[in-house]
């Protein structure tokens, strides 16, 4: 019983210190009140909290991860791992760049999926975990997965600001963000990262399938949407290059790339594990 607890423990933990840091930026920038903090970039102390809920965040994570009797993984863990990468290229890039205003969406979605592995536990053992074909995809594919959702919360964001400004509700915390052009460079930023990390997944897992599998990959409904994802972030990039897209076009393709995304590995691992009860 002891175990138990002291496993997951950093799970709830890192869950209550994303939750209340989401409710604080939300209560300090978003919300209009007399002592809203207008234009304030994060101080000393947000970013420590930030990093210390990151650092219980990946003990908990990697404890339930490299388990002794192999690697383990599971729906809940993937999601887990995702938004804990999400939150890492977040606090870093807010270094570097103004990150104004994410924070009240980013870290409690960060809180939902920190507790997932606590319902959704790990049971299962990867196959060819050691293999460095394998790991490389991993780590590709994990990478490419939170910037993507990053992007996709950022879009989100910037559509909601978008929309604010078209009609002329703009409050006082609206004020002190980057402009909508800044937001859009960062956006396409993250969009080429994201998509060059993308190609290398589903290029290895195309190329190292044979070799740690022993067969060709199939053309499964997983392959099918990575690939159909695959090839909007490519369009959408193209058409910035190319066309100039930008705006809601940018936007709602950013969104269609990142649903298809989820569905090629979560959805399915979703209804293979949650729905049909198998690993």
């Amino acid at each position: 019983m002891v175990d138990i607890v002291i496993q997951l423990l950093p799970h709830s933990l890192a869950a209550l210190i994303y939750g209340a840091l989401g409710f604080h930026f939300w209560n300090t920038r978003w919300r209009d009140h007399d002592e809203q903090c207008i234009a304030c970039p994060m101080k000393t102390w947000e970013r420590m909290a930030i990093g210390s809920a990151l650092a219980i965040h990946a003990y908990g994570l990697f404890s339930a991860l490299l388990a002794r009797d192999g690697m383990h993984f599971s729906f809940g863990l993937a999601l887990s791992l995702m938004m804990w990468l999400a939150v890492l290229i977040y606090w870093l890039e807010s270094f570097m760049a103004r990150m104004e205003g994410m924070q009240p969406m980013v870290l409690p979605l960060a809180a939902l999926c920190a507790l997932l592995p606590i319902f959704f536990p790990a049971d299962h053992v990867v196959a060819n975990a050691d293999a460095t074909g394998f790991q490389f995809h991993f780590l590709a594919a994990m990478l490419a997965y939170s910037l993507l959702t990053l992007a996709a919360l950022h879009a989100i964001f910037m559509g909601f600001t978008e929309n604010a400004l078209h009609r002329r509700l703009i409050k006082r915390g609206l004020t002190s963000l980057p402009s909508l052009m800044a937001m859009e460079s960062l956006l396409f930023r993250m969009l080429m990262l994201g998509f060059i990390l993308l190609s290398l997944a589903v290029g290895s897992g195309l190329l190292f399938s044979e070799w740690i599998f022993g067969k060709p990959l199939a053309l499964d409904h997983k392959v099918f949407f990575a690939i159909a994802s695959w090839c909007i972030f490519a369009t959408l990039l193209i058409g910035r290059h190319v066309w100039g897209w930008r705006g809601k076009r940018a936007l709602r393709l950013t969104l269609a790339g990142f649903a298809l995304l989820i569905l090629a590995y979560f959805g399915s691992r979703f209804v293979v594990e949650i729905i049909l009860g198998r690993l």
